[in-house]
């Protein structure tokens, strides 16, 4: 028998161990809010965060606020924003959260102030332990420093940290930690070099 059949019968004999259906919804996250309350934010984010029409930003920000945010002033959310639970979500002052941007939360999302998300960044705060037959959650927090820039389609996954005034060109996946005043980019995501020349 070939190496790669040996590699590939292998691989099916462990496929029996994942066990989707034995997937708890209910270990390794903590919703924080009743499914009443979830029902009414997903009505009001269908309406207000996920529509194309530029809502007023007092009045998002508002809601935010009445769902359990922390949110600063001066704050700037575009149209069609997905973010997930917004009692799990902190900005800062002046922190722009650009269009088509996601803030999956399931665990507590917090945005430095004067930071700027671009279009289609996915900041995801979520994930599944695939080493666990039932796929059992492995969320982690996710921290954006202040002055930060995520590019366009960015990903950046549970447990980062991005140091303050870091940038993350677009396109670019963070799947550690990377550090503050750095230019970073790519797959995974490396600093490449300095933002401010001395």
């Amino acid at each position: 028998m070939t190496c790669c059949r040996k590699l590939e019968r292998q691989y099916l004999l462990r496929m029996s161990y994942v066990r989707l259906d034995t997937f708890d919804a209910r270990r390794g996250l903590v919703r924080g809010r009743s499914k009443q309350v979830e029902a009414i934010w997903y009505l009001l984010k269908c309406l207000l965060f996920l529509s194309p029409l530029p809502w007023p930003n007092f009045i998002k920000v508002r809601i935010l606020r009445m769902f359990g945010a922390r949110v600063g002033q001066g704050v700037v959310l575009k149209p069609r924003l997905n973010i997930h639970f917004p009692w799990k979500l902190e900005l800062g002052d002046h922190v722009w959260l650009g269009e088509e941007a996601q803030i999956l939360n399931f665990e507590p999302v917090v945005i430095g102030s004067h930071s700027c998300i671009s279009q289609r960044a996915f900041l995801c705060a979520g994930n599944h332990d695939f080493r666990s037959p039932s796929f059992d959650y492995r969320n982690a927090p996710i921290t954006v420093g202040e002055g930060c820039w995520v590019g366009a389609n960015c990903f950046v996954g549970p447990g980062v940290t991005l140091g303050n005034e870091c940038v993350t060109t677009a396109g670019s996946v963070i799947t550690h930690d990377l550090p503050a005043g750095m230019i970073c980019s790519g797959n995974p995501c490396e600093a490449i070099k300095p933002r401010w020349k001395s």
